[in-house]
C-alpha cells in the first residue's frame, strides 16, 4: 500500500511538472476550454467486510450505483485540471462474502456484520492526456487515453440492519468500544485511468476506472478487536452489532466460540478501507467566445 500511495504522489509531482512545462511554451488562451459532465459508475469497496481482507479482494454482487457531476478545464495540449462532486453507495454483508469452509475467513462469516455507507465526495484532480492536442477544441484527437491523481474530501456515514430489519447508523454505537467515534468526514487521493472518445464537435463519451485511497479503516465500522467485555457496549444495537450478531456456537466443533471472544479479532486495522468506481461519462464542450479585434 505505501508503494501505491508513493506512486501516486509520484504522478502528482510528474503532472505538476509537465503544467510548469506546457505553460513555458505558451497554449495560447483561445485553445483552452471548460467542459462538464455527468458520469454513471458501478462503486465497489474493499475492507473487512469482502472474502478476503486485502485490496485486490472485492465481491461483485456488493457493486452499487454512483453518480457524478464535473467541470473540466484545458489548461494546455496535455494537462486539464477537474472539480468533481459525486454520490454513491457501498455494502457489505459477511453472510454472502465469506466462506464459512476457509478457515482464514471462518471468523469473518460467524460476525455475520452488514453494513451499508452512502458516500458524497468532492475531489480536484489533473488530468495528463497521453495524446496531446495543441489545436482548438474542434480539432482534438478522436481517441484519448488519460491518466489522472488529486485529492479529495469525503462525507459517509456507515449503517447496518438491527434484528428487527431497521436500518441504524453504526457510529454513535462505538461498537468495538471506542472512547470517541471515528470521523465522517475524511480526505482521500483519487487516481485512475481512463480514456475519452470524440462524438461530434462538442460531446465525448468516455470510460473511467478510479481508486480511492482513505486514511480510515471504518468505511464499514469494522476495524479492531471485539471489546473484553459485552457489557462494555452501552446500548441494545452496540451488543448487537458489537457482540451478539455472531453465528458461532461454542457446541459445533471448529467454529468461533462466542462465550469467549472478548478481545479476539474482528477486523484488520493494518489495513485501511478502499473504494473504487467504475463507469461511463458524457461531457459537453463549452464553446469558448472567440473575440475578435478591435481596429480604430
Amino acid at each position: 500500500m505505501k508503494q501505491l500511495l508513493t506512486h501516486t504522489l509520484a504522478l502528482l509531482l510528474v503532472l505538476a511538472l509537465v503544467a510548469s512545462e506546457a505553460s513555458a511554451q505558451q497554449f495560447t488562451k483561445r485553445k483552452q476550454y471548460n467542459s462538464v459532465g455527468v458520469t454513471l459508475n458501478g462503486m465497489a469497496y474493499f475492507g473487512d467486510i469482502t472474502p478476503k481482507p486485502s485490496i485486490p479482494s472485492f465481491r461483485a454482487g456488493a457493486t452499487r450505483p454512483n453518480i457524478g457531476l464535473n467541470i473540466t478545464r484545458r489548461f494546455a495540449p496535455r494537462i486539464s485540471g477537474r472539480a468533481s462532486l459525486s454520490y454513491g453507495r457501498i455494502t457489505g454483508d459477511d453472510a454472502k462474502a465469506a466462506d464459512q469452509t476457509d478457515a482464514d475467513a471462518k471468523f469473518r462469516y460467524n460476525r455475520n456484520m452488514n453494513f451499508r455507507n452512502d458516500i458524497l465526495e468532492f475531489a480536484a484532480t489533473g488530468i495528463f492526456d497521453l495524446i496531446e492536442n495543441r489545436n482548438n477544441y474542434i480539432k482534438r484527437p478522436d481517441f484519448v487515453p488519460y491518466v489522472f491523481g488529486g485529492v479529495g474530501v469525503i462525507h459517509h456515514n456507515p449503517k447496518g440492519l438491527d434484528a428487527n430489519g431497521n436500518i441504524v447508523a453504526l457510529q454513535p454505537l462505538r461498537t468495538e468500544g471506542q472512547s470517541s467515534g471515528y470521523a465522517l468526514t475524511q480526505f482521500v487521493i483519487p487516481f485512475g485511468a481512463g480514456a475519452r472518445y470524440k462524438i461530434n464537435k462538442l460531446f465525448d463519451v468516455g470510460i473511467e476506472l478510479g481508486f480511492r485511497k482513505t486514511f480510515t479503516d471504518y468505511l464499514d465500522d469494522v476495524s479492531g478487536n471485539y471489546v473484553n467485555n459485552r457489557s462494555q457496549l452501552q446500548s441494545g444495537n452496540a451488543q448487537y452489532f458489537g457482540w451478539d450478531i455472531t453465528k458461532g456456537t461454542a457446541q459445533v466443533p471448529g467454529t468461533y466460540d462466542t462465550s469467549n471472544q472478548g478481545g479476539q479479532v474482528r477486523g484488520h486495522s493494518s489495513e485501511k478501507d478502499w473504494y473504487s468506481t467504475l463507469g461511463l461519462s458524457v461531457n459537453y464542450i463549452l464553446a469558448p467566445r472567440v473575440r475578435n479585434p478591435k481596429f480604430r
